[in-house]
């Protein structure tokens, strides 16, 4: 009985790990697509004449540290 409740232990155990892990990318990439729709805020208003070239380099910074964390998946639709 004992090695049936550590098996059932040690699969829902890895079942919410396994969730936490797939929560976690899917929080990374709601953050990096995020971050790219300010990129390409930015850098529309920065065409149109009303935003900046700092505001524009800003978001992309923002973008590649994002990527540098976490990699570019997110911007592969994975």
């Amino acid at each position: 009985m004992a090695g049936f409740l550590d098996r059932a232990k040690e699969q829902a155990q890895r079942g919410l790990t396994q969730g936490k892990q797939k929560l976690d990318e899917v929080q990374e990439k709601r953050a990096g697509d995020a971050l790219l729709k300010k990129l390409g805020a930015a850098y529309y208003a920065e065409r149109r004449g009303t935003g900046s070239p700092q505001a524009t380099q800003q978001a992309l910074e923002a973008v590649e540290s994002h990527v540098a964390t976490h990699g570019d998946a997110f911007l592969h639709g994975t």
